[in-house]
């Protein structure tokens, strides 16, 4: 079904859908070679903007032979003033980016074939990515003569560090997919034919997981970057106690000691 809010129509087809309290969006199709698809950018905005408490995980896929070939270039190069042209597909993309960074849920990416660009970009926002033997990745950028945009210049340099990231940047490295889970950059691989289907198990399982706890430590784990050691401890004791006295964390401590499976997606769904 159609995830509300998101202004779809006959004209513009729904690239989001809800099911099993996993939002999916299609961050590019087969149109335009696979390129950013600027309707799925808005309408996973606006998705991510409305989601309530029965969007418990979202994923994020690729409709075509690629998870995200990059931005549409004929389309930049077609456009009477291309900086603002340029920029406006630029603002969006970081609208959806900022919505996904907000969204508080697990996030999963089904990267099959190419990610480069500002698929690469959105890989990087994603907790768990999973790709293929024959997924690649690739800055892509300056070989139109472009700088990143989907905060790859923030992403890159916390996952792989900020001398490799400038040298991946630069040189416009084409990472294959080993070097990619080495790097962290994917999370693991699987076969090729099973990227998406273990993507949505896995999102699935997610959605059905503490979704308050799955929030804390997002949180916890984001917000280091900027904290000392001891600032993170403290965090971690404010975050870990208000949890102990949570609905999710008591029904997971007592289904431990009753020997029973917790029902969090009840609780929360509240």
């Amino acid at each position: 079904m159609s995830a509300p809010g998101t202004g779809a129509s006959a004209a513009s087809p729904s690239h989001v859908s809800v099911i099993d309290g996993v939002l999916r969006i299609a961050v590019a199709t087969a149109e335009n070679g696979t390129s950013l698809s600027p309707a799925g950018v808005d309408q996973g905005t606006a998705a991510l903007r409305a989601a309530g408490p029965e969007i418990r995980a979202v994923l994020l896929v690729g409709e075509g032979s690629n998870f995200c070939a990059g931005g549409n270039v004929r389309g930049f190069a077609g456009a009477d003033d291309r900086r603002a042209h340029v920029g406006d597909i630029a603002r969006r993309f970081h609208e959806f980016v900022l919505a996904l960074d907000a969204v508080g849920v697990p996030i999963v990416a089904a990267v099959h074939g190419w990610a480069a660009g500002a698929g690469m970009s959105i890989v990087l926002h994603a907790d768990i990515a999973l790709g293929g033997p024959s997924t690649k990745l690739r800055p892509a950028y300056p070989s139109i003569g472009y700088t990143p945009d989907g905060g790859m210049s923030w992403t890159l340099p916390r996952v792989v560090g900020i001398a490799r990231a400038r040298e991946m940047i630069l040189t416009d490295t084409v990472l294959g997919a080993d070097e990619a889970v080495r790097l962290g950059v994917l999370s693991r691989l699987v076969a090729d034919d099973e990227i998406e289907s273990e993507a949505v198990r896995i999102a699935r399982t997610l959605a059905n997981g503490p979704t308050a706890a799955y929030a804390g430590i997002r949180r916890l784990v984001g917000d280091s970057q900027h904290r000392t050691l001891a600032e993170q401890l403290d965090a971690e004791l404010e975050s870990i106690s208000s949890a102990a006295v949570s609905p999710t964390g008591i029904e997971g401590a007592n289904a431990f000691v009753e020997k029973r499976r917790p029902d969090f997606t009840s609780l929360e769904r509240d």
